[in-house]
């Protein structure tokens, strides 16, 4: 029987990339905006929160850890993609293609796991209001959101440990814009079968217990809304809660699609499409869905502006 010659490789090419130049400047100026966009937008949401005092309570500390995700995700992804459309400098160092994985992995899991934290405080906000400060209080929340972090780092370096243990043939050439998962699996020359069952069942039980929990809450959100006896208030809470599960679901069923399925499932242009949609696309929209919609951030906003126009 011959040996197979199989050579470990020390960096990646990133190939989801257009290399028409035309094309290529007008995705720099597209993505370069939305990702200043997206930081402003969030930024913007930390400080505003961070300053105000009234605004210190268990729904806009779980608002602030939202924006901070929104600040990571893209941050981990998108300037080297603008590297790569800019200068054309589509090479990743082994370690630094781990190291991405690693905090992106990290970041979405995080991301689910608080969506449903956020999902169950406005369910008891709604549903229990007048005993809404004794279930969800400062200190709870903040056991919530650190048992958020802590899941999704063990989460990720378990899928981390995963792929990067296995074998990567002469072919080094990613079929993606950043590290993921299944364009690392796609590309190992090991098998992959055992490590994508681990993968499949662990990302299945913790996402879809998030996602449920996450359903549940706004069902009975919803269940809740149809009592109010007021039309306008319930039209109001109606918008509001519609608009959190459309971005809610978005996020949740473009990760699923993405990571919840067998590497012979594996479609490169399908997955550049959905990729962008819950890195780049869902993080500009949460905070005008969370938080600029809301009124007292807005009213803070303003305080804050016209302090700036005060002092200029």
């Amino acid at each position: 029987m011959d040996r197979i010659n199989v050579s470990t490789v020390s960096e990646f090419i990133f190939v989801g990339l257009s290399d028409a130049p035309e094309v290529r400047f007008l995705l720099f100026v597209l993505f370069l905006l939305i990702y200043l966009a997206t930081l402003a937008g969030n930024i913007t949401i930390l400080v505003a929160i961070s300053t105000d005092t009234r605004l210190h309570n268990p729904m806009y500390f779980l608002l602030c850890n939202l924006s901070l995700l929104d600040i990571l995700c893209p941050t981990i992804t998108v300037p080297k993609m603008l590297e790569a459309l800019l200068f054309e400098n589509k090479v990743i160092s082994f370690t630094g293609c781990m190291v991405q994985l690693f905090f992106l992995i990290d970041v979405v899991g995080t991301e689910i796991f608080l969506l449903a934290v956020m999902a169950y405080d406005r369910y008891v906000a709604i549903c229990y209001p007048l005993q809404y400060m004794n279930i969800v209080n400062m200190k709870l929340c903040a056991h919530l959101v650190i048992g958020t972090w802590i899941a999704g780092f063990f989460n990720s370096l378990l899928h981390t440990s995963f792929i990067f243990t296995l074998f990567f043939c002469d072919s080094n050439k990613v079929d993606q814009y950043y590290c993921d998962i299944p364009p690392m699996l796609a590309l190992s020359c090991s098998p992959t079968y055992l490590r994508e069952v681990v993968i499949l069942t662990v990302a299945g039980v913790l996402g879809s217990g998030a996602f449920l929990v996450t359903l549940i809450s706004y069902i009975y959100i919803f269940l809740t809304i149809l009592c109010i006896n007021s039309a306008e208030s319930r039209q109001k809470a109606f918008s509001t809660c519609g608009s959190h599960l459309t971005v809610v679901c978005l996020f949740y069923g473009t990760t699923i699609c993405t990571y919840v399925r067998t590497s012979s499932s594996y479609s490169p242009k399908q997955d550049r499409i959905v990729s962008m949609l819950y890195g780049i696309f869902t993080p500009l929209l949460n905070p005008m869905i969370y938080s600029l919609r809301n009124k007292e951030v807005k009213n803070t906003l303003r305080r804050m502006t016209r302090q700036v126009r005060t002092a200029l």
